[in-house]
């Protein structure tokens, strides 16, 4: 018996969510949500969903609610016997607490996962999360999707001669050597100490930055107090240029403020988290890129149940 196909969406990922479904020429599937003074919240289908295999899109970038209105959603959807319900979630938070670095610390990332599997999510399906071992937090199948996919055919567009492929810090170094390995060049290291949360003391670079032009490499961009420290610390010691790459656009704080000042010739995110920048704020240096067709591939094979690990990069 064949399981028909529908795509739905939590709010504040509807910009993305219908890109995704242009991709694959359907309609975004009807739901609305139900609010109440308190900010209380109920999602409901406004279509019958029953037999049917859903997938549903939700960053849960902050704030807390897009989580919840996903977790929701799912489960409306097992209460009115959908066949089977796929979590599309571009950006997967809460994925920096993956291990107990400190006593009395919870395991965010774990949490969600153990979260999804009670609403009664089937499958994952997310981008470069910030530690692959994250996968094995789920009991269930998690369709792991690496931007390089994008980033890797704009960085041969530049065709930039003397280019190296640097890493913000010690945990960014796989995914850089991935980029370096590909691109067949060399790769630099930023090392770094941490005074606390957000907040970066000393870095040092190892490698050769002499007269190159280099592009920095990471899957998520908060603060940019890292990125932009490692940028003016890779200029001062005689790059010719810098770029970067980060997959999730987080950008809080005073991020873009950071960015405009920065020595950075630009910074290339995807659409997994809307740019959010105030009114009058200087973006001039990010450049966005979507994920909406990658994602309409993956969604498309998993449907028919077809392989797409030699689809990507890294």
């Amino acid at each position: 018996m064949e399981h028909p196909i529908k795509i739905f969406s939590t709010r504040n990922s509807r910009y993305l969510a219908e890109r995704i479904a242009k991709s694959l020429k359907m309609d975004l599937g009807k739901a609305e949500v139900t609010a109440f003074s308190d900010g209380e919240f109920q999602p409901i289908y406004l279509e019958s969903v029953r037999g049917n295999t859903l997938f549903i899109v939700c960053s849960t970038f902050p704030p807390v609610d897009n989580l919840m209105e996903l977790l929701l959603l799912i489960d409306a959807a097992r209460r009115a016997s959908a066949h089977k319900v796929i979590a599309v979630m571009p950006y997967f938070g809460w994925a920096r607490q993956d291990r107990k670095d400190r006593p009395r610390v919870s395991i965010g990332a774990k949490l969600v996962a153990n979260l999804l599997a009670a609403a009664g999510c089937d499958r994952v399906m997310t981008a470069d999360l910030h530690a692959d071992q994250i996968q094995g937090f789920f009991d269930f199948p998690v369709d792991h999707i690496y931007a390089s996919s994008i980033f890797m055919p704009y960085l041969r567009s530049l065709k930039l001669k003397d280019m190296s492929i640097a890493a913000p810090d010690m945990g960014s170094a796989k995914r850089a050597n991935a980029y370096a390995r590909i691109l067949g060049c060399p790769m630099i290291i930023c090392h770094k100490s941490r005074e606390r949360a957000n907040v970066v003391g000393s870095m040092t670079a190892i490698g050769d930055v002499e007269g190159r032009n280099i592009v920095i490499v990471d899957d998520m961009v908060d603060t940019a107090g890292t990125m932009c420290k490692a940028a003016k610390m890779l200029m001062d010691k005689g790059a010719k240029s810098i770029r970067a790459l980060a997959t999730h656009a987080v950008l809080s704080g005073a991020a873009y403020e950071h960015i405009a000042s920065s020595p950075l010739k630009e910074l290339v995110v995807t659409d997994t988290i809307p740019l959010r920048a105030p009114e009058g704020t200087d973006t001039s240096k990010i450049k966005v890129v979507s994920v909406a067709e990658l994602f309409g591939d993956v969604i498309d094979k998993v449907y028919k149940d077809k392989s797409f690990s030699t689809s990507f990069i890294y």
